[in-house]
């Protein structure tokens, strides 16, 4: 990969960190408010739930699409690591297939849906739901993409990582 496509990936992923690192302030934010509008203030406000509701449903999406990496991901692998190189491959291989196809077949009916819920609103702040659950797609699209990658380093790529549980870290 040519450095100036690595660099801007680096960068687009540090954005992407900084995005959710937002949403999780944000959501931090208003948590407090609502506690200290409900328990000190005896004023409970019903905007400061649907705001933390919608970051936790796109920080987890979002994540999950663009900041966690696949080796970040938790899993049961006690089948995988107790495999060899090339029956990882095609556990792999066979996996990330299987979620093409599954978020690939789910597909329209997502996007129409999404489309569909146009018609409702949240019940404090009047934000449409199909810009709230539009990261639903976007994070579909992303999933299909992800494991087809996967899917094509399962094949061609390099040999399949072994998991060392003694250099685990928190991702710094």
């Amino acid at each position: 990969m040519p450095t100036s496509f690595h660099s801007i990936g680096r960068w687009l992923y540090a954005r992407a960190e900084n995005l959710l690192a937002a949403m999780l302030a944000t959501m931090f934010v208003v948590f407090i408010i609502q506690i200290v509008f409900r328990y000190l203030l005896n004023l409970p406000i019903g905007w400061t739930h649907e705001i933390s509701v919608m970051m936790w449903l796109w920080m987890v999406l979002f994540g999950t699409a663009f900041v966690v990496r696949d080796s970040e991901e938790i899993r049961f692998d006690i089948l995988y690591s107790a495999a060899g190189p090339r029956t990882r491959r095609v556990m792999v291989l066979v996996s990330s297939l299987s979620l093409v196809v599954l978020f690939s077949i789910s597909l329209p009916a997502v996007i129409d849906y999404i489309a569909f819920m146009k018609v409702e609103k949240t019940a404090y702040l009047k934000i449409r739901f199909d810009y709230l659950y539009s990261i639903y797609g976007i994070f579909a699209v992303a999933m299909i993409v992800r494991q087809l990658y996967l899917a094509y380093q399962a094949v061609w790529g390099s040999k399949a990582n072994e998991f060392d549980p003694t250099k685990a870290s928190s991702g710094v």
